[in-house]
C-alpha cells in the first residue's frame, strides 16, 4: 500500500501537527504510513505472543502447579488480567501530560521485559515452586509458600505494570502515522485498526497453539523462555524504525484539563449561559497553530459545562475560566462513557475464555490420534475465526455496503459494535447448551462424583470458540477505532486506554461475579454451580444467567448509543471520501449499458 504524497510547498510536510524525532515538522515523504507503521505492527505480534503466552494457559499453571482450586485460579487470572488492562489509564496520562507517547512506550516496555523474565526465572527454579503433585483432589497438595507467591505474583504484576505504558500508546502511534488532513492517509487509517487486530492476532494464533503445547508437554520454563525472547526481539525491532515515526507532542495533562472544567462549571452553577456562543472565552485560531493543536467549536451538547468558559471577572485563573476547546474536549470524553459502560459486560463474557472454557476442555477427549490437545489451544478457533472474519469485512462487507451507505467505513461505529453485543448472546446461550449437553453425558457415564473424564471431543465447544471470535471482530476493533477516533486529539491516548479500560472492568467484573455466584449458590446446603469438580457445577446455568445480562446489556447500549453524537471531524477528509464514491458510483451508473438494448 502506497500513500500519495505532496511535492511541493505545505504538502511536503504533515499537517496534523506530527514531528519527527528530533521535534521538527515530518516530511511527509520520509516518515509515517505503512512503512512506519511495519515496524509497530511487528512489535505488536510478537507482544501478543508474550502477553498470551502467558495469560492463555495461566489458569492451568495456577491448578497444576501452584495448587489453586477453580475460582480462586480464576479469579487471580482475571484480577491479573484486569489489572493489565486498567494500568493504561496510567501510562496514557504519562504520555499526554509528560513523556509523549515514544518515550513513555520506551520505558514501559523495559519493564514489560523484565516482568517477563523474572517470570520465567519463577516458573524454572525449583526453590520458587511447591513440591509436584499428581493427586486429582488439589486441596490435598502441598501449597506455595508466602516467598513463591510473592516471587510470582510480582513478576505478574510487573508485566502488568509494563503493559500499561505499551498498550494504550502502540496502536495510539501506529494510527498517528497517517494525517487526518491527507485524504488518502485518511483512508489508509480506516483500514488501520482492521489490518492492526489482524496482524497481532498471528502472535495470539501462535501462542494459542505452539506455547500452549510446549507449556503442557515440554515444560513451562520453555514455553515461558520463548515470548520473553520474542519481546526482546520484538523491543529491537520497534527501535530501528524511529527514524521512520511521526510524533504528538504531549499537550498536557488530560485529566487536569477536564478537572478544571469541571470545577469551573460548579464553581459558576448560577451563571446564566449566553445564547450567542461568541460571547465564550476562546483563544484565537493563531495560538492554537502555534501550539500544533485544533481549536474546537462550541456545540450543543452538556450545555451546563459551558458555564467554564463563561466570563464572569478579569481573571483568567484556568479553575475558574477555561476555553471552549477545553470545555468541547471534557465533553467528548464525557459522552464516550455511557458507551464504555456498555462494553463492560461483553469483555466480562470474553474474560470466561481463559478461565472456564479453558477448564471445561480438561474434563473431556483432548486425544486426536496419539497427539493431546492442550485445552487452552482452542482459543486458536477464537483468533482464527476474528482474523477471517476481519478480512471478509474489510475486503467484501465494508467495499459492498458503502456503495448504499456513502459511509467510507462501510456503516458507523456504534452500529458494528451493535453487532457484537448480539453476537455474545448468542455465544453464551450456546456455551450454556454445550455445558448441559456436556452434564447430561457425564451423568449417563456415571463420572458425576468421580469428576473422570467425560467421553466427548473437546471439539464439541468449538463453537463457542468461534463464535467468540466472530463476535470480536465486530466488537473489538470497532471499538478500539471509536474510542480513538471519538477522542479529541490531544486526548487520543486517553480515548485509547478508554477501550483497554472496558477489558480491565469486565475482567474485575468476571472475578466478582464467579465468587458470589459461586457463594450464594452454595448457600443452605446446595450443590453450588462452581467447584473444582465441573462434572458436579452448573455452568450451564452460569451462562445462562450471561445470556440474559448481555441482553439486558443489548438494550442499555440500544438506548445510549442511540443518544450519541458524533464528533465534528477536524479535517475534511471524510467529506472529501464519500464524496469520491458518490462520484464513483454516478460514474459506474452512466457507464452501465443495459444487455437488453
Amino acid at each position: 500500500m502506497t500513500m500519495e504524497e505532496g511535492s511541493v510547498g505545505s504538502e511536503e510536510y504533515t499537517q496534523d501537527g506530527t514531528v519527527n524525532i528530533k521535534g521538527k515538522p515530518a516530511l511527509r515523504s520520509k516518515s509515517g504510513g505503512w512503512k512506519a507503521c511495519s515496524f509497530v505492527v511487528v512489535y505488536e505480534v510478537f507482544e501478543r505472543m508474550a502477553y498470551y503466552g502467558i495469560s492463555s494457559n495461566l489458569i492451568l499453571y495456577l491448578t497444576t502447579k501452584l495448587h489453586q482450586g477453580t475460582v480462586k485460579s480464576s479469579n487471580n487470572v482475571t484480577n491479573w488480567v484486569g489489572t493489565s488492562w486498567i494500568t493504561p489509564i496510567l501510562g496514557a496520562y504519562i504520555a499526554d501530560a509528560h513523556l509523549g507517547r515514544y518515550w513513555t512506550f520506551v520505558i514501559a516496555s523495559t519493564i514489560y521485559l523484565s516482568g517477563m523474565c523474572l517470570l520465567t526465572l519463577a516458573v524454572s527454579l525449583p526453590s520458587l515452586k511447591p513440591p509436584q503433585c499428581f493427586d486429582k483432589d488439589i486441596t490435598k497438595c502441598g501449597k506455595a509458600s508466602t516467598l513463591q507467591l510473592a516471587v510470582f505474583y510480582g513478576a505478574l504484576y510487573t508485566l502488568a505494570v509494563g503493559t500499561g505504558g505499551t498498550k494504550p500508546n502502540i496502536s495510539t502511534i501506529g494510527a498517528d502515522q497517517f494525517d487526518d488532513f491527507h485524504p488518502k492517509e485518511k483512508l489508509h487509517k480506516l483500514s488501520f485498526f482492521n489490518w492492526w487486530m489482524f496482524s497481532i492476532f498471528f502472535g495470539t494464533l501462535f501462542a494459542n497453539t505452539v506455547l500452549v503445547y510446549i507449556q503442557d508437554n515440554v515444560g513451562w520454563s520453555l514455553g515461558y523462555a520463548l515470548p520473553t525472547l520474542g519481546l526482546l526481539v520484538s523491543i529491537m525491532i520497534f527501535l530501528s524504525g524511529t527514524p521512520f515515526y511521526r510524533h504528538k507532542v504531549p499537550a498536557g495533562s488530560t485529566f487536569t484539563r477536564m478537572a478544571r472544567v469541571i470545577v469551573a462549571s460548579f464553581s459558576k452553577w448560577n451563571v446564566p449561559i449566553p445564547k450567542d456562543t461568541k460571547e465564550f472565552y476562546e483563544l484565537d485560531v493563531e495560538e492554537y497553530a502555534k501550539k500544533g493543536t485544533y481549536r474546537i467549536d462550541s456545540t450543543p451538547n452538556l450545555r451546563f459545562l459551558d458555564k467554564a468558559c463563561v466570563k464572569t471577572s478579569s481573571t483568567n485563573n484556568p479553575w475558574k475560566l477555561c476555553t471552549v476547546t477545553q470545555v468541547e474536549e471534557t465533553k467528548q470524553m464525557l459522552k464516550m462513557v455511557p458507551i464504555l459502560m456498555a462494553t463492560f459486560v461483553p469483555s466480562t463474557m470474553m474474560a470466561q475464555v481463559n478461565t472456564l472454557f479453558v477448564k471445561q476442555g480438561t474434563t473431556l477427549d483432548r486425544h486426536v490420534g496419539s497427539f493431546k490437545i492442550p485445552p487452552a489451544s482452542l482459543g486458536a478457533f477464537v483468533t482464527i475465526s476474528l482474523l477471517t472474519c476481519i478480512v471478509l469485512y474489510d475486503r467484501v462487507f465494508v467495499r459492498i455496503i458503502r456503495r448504499f451507505t456513502k459511509n467510507p467505513r462501510g456503516i458507523r461505529l456504534l452500529q458494528r459494535m451493535g453487532i457484537g453485543i448480539v453476537l455474545h448472546i448468542l455465544v453464551m446461550t450456546v456455551a450454556s447448551i454445550t455445558e448441559n449437553y456436556r452434564l447430561k453425558v457425564a451423568r449417563n457415564h456415571g463420572v458425576i462424583e468421580s469428576g473422570a473424564q467425560v467421553p466427548l471431543s473437546i471439539f464439541i465447544l468449538l463453537p463457542q470458540f468461534i463464535l467468540m471470535g466472530t463476535a470480536d471482530a465486530f466488537l473489538e476493533v470497532a471499538k478500539i477505532e471509536f474510542f480513538y477516533d471519538q477522542a479529541p486529539e490531544n486526548m487520543k491516548s486517553l480515548g485509547t486506554a478508554y477501550s483497554s479500560v472496558t477489558l480491565g472492568v469486565g475482567n474485575f467484573i468476571s472475578s466478582f461475579l464467579l465468587s458470589t455466584v459461586a457463594r450464594v449458590t452454595q448457600e443452605h446446603g446446595h450443590r453450588g454451580w462452581i467447584l473444582n469438580n465441573l462434572n458436579e457445577s452448573h455452568l450451564d446455568y452460569y451462562y445462562a444467567f450471561f445470556a440474559l445480562l448481555n441482553f439486558l446489556n443489548l438494550i442499555f447500549f440500544l438506548f445510549v448509543s442511540r443518544f450519541y453524537v458524533y464528533r465534528a471531524e477536524v479535517s475534511d477528509s471524510i467529506q472529501v471520501l464519500a464524496k469520491e464514491l458518490e462520484e464513483k458510483k454516478v460514474t459506474v451508473s452512466n457507464n452501465y449499458v443495459n444487455p437488453k438494448d
